[in-house]
């Protein structure tokens, strides 16, 4: 009798042993935009779009770990960036390099996603930033990034810093990509990585142009841009793009008159909100945006 107890015990210890081992790794946390990497063909007009007319300050580039060209690094804000690499080597070529998210857990997040049968590194190294990055591929070949800001890398080290007061916006609300396959886009971004659906809507009423996937520990969101067949490069500098949010529209765009950008007017977006669409040099699109509705959205709600 003694002898049986002490055998389930040890069948109970083994099988929970067991159950601990298979219990899958839990997604941490991704908290939000954490920048966007464009590329050029004319540095120096870069520096003019992001540093004399929109603001910011440029605390330090990011070498090219494969020996090519350095990426120049536009600070928003403590976490969040716009990096500038002068790699585009045709007019035909995407501007888009990728986009990252920051999390709060890059190795949690590389065994998650590895568990969820999404093709991952073998392991992660820290980059010349100095920071832990997971790069990984989305359904349609999007480079899409996500990083854990370490103590002592160049983020870390500007905190506090190069925090210029002629930057003409302190966040960025969303980053923008095309998308032809909103099902596989879905099931990547919403079913594994978490993302849910904010507001979406369409140049009318009954189509769906835009979706915004809202982060799943933070305010930031990411746009679908859909229906964007065979598109040509201006057309996707213009999906591929960043919005730097505002608390005026109209101030801004007087503010940018006055240090002499060339640019369209303000206008009310389907989505209800001011915006103003800016665009660098070589066309990627980095709009200005109001953070609430002064019309009612069209085709839905904003969660």
């Amino acid at each position: 009798m003694y002898a049986r107890v002490i055998f389930r015990a040890a069948l109970l210890i083994v099988f929970g042993f067991a159950a601990v081992a298979q219990t899958p790794p839990k997604r941490p946390p991704i908290v939000g935009v954490a920048h966007i990497a464009v590329k050029t063909n004319d540095l120096s007009a870069a520096r003019d779009f992001y540093g004399k007319y929109l603001g910011f300050a440029e605390p330090f580039s990011v070498e090219n770990p494969a020996g090519g060209p350095a990426a120049i690094c536009f600070k928003v804000n403590d976490h969040q960036y716009i990096e500038v690499s002068p790699t585009l080597a045709s007019e035909t070529e995407d501007r888009l390099s990728h986009i990252a998210f920051e999390t709060t857990n890059a190795s949690q997040l590389r065994d998650y996603l590895a568990s969820r049968g999404v093709s991952v590194p073998d392991k992660l190294q820290p980059g010349p930033d100095g920071d832990l990055t997971l790069a990984v591929k989305d359904p349609e070949g999007h480079d899409v990034r996500f990083v854990e800001y370490r103590p002592g890398s160049l983020e870390t080290r500007n905190f506090g810093k190069a925090l210029s007061e002629t930057r003409i916006s302190e966040h960025i609300n969303h980053v923008g990509f095309t998308i032809q396959d909103r099902d596989a886009a879905d099931r990547f971004f919403h079913d594994i990585l978490g993302f849910e659906l904010l507001w979406q809507g369409g140049s009318n009423d009954t189509r769906t142009d835009w979706v915004m996937m809202r982060v799943p520990d933070g305010a930031d969101w990411l746009e679908y841009m859909l229906n964007q067949r065979n598109p040509s490069p201006r057309s996707l500098g213009s999906s591929n793009h960043m919005s730097l949010g505002v608390p005026s529209v109209a101030a801004a765009y007087k503010t940018l008159t006055e240090r002499g950008l060339k640019m369209g007017q303000p206008q009310i977006g389907r989505d209800g909100k001011w915006q103003l669409g800016l665009f660098d040099p070589n066309g990627t699109r980095a709009e200005l945006m109001e953070p609430k509705p002064v019309q009612t959205p069209c085709c839905s709600p904003e969660k």
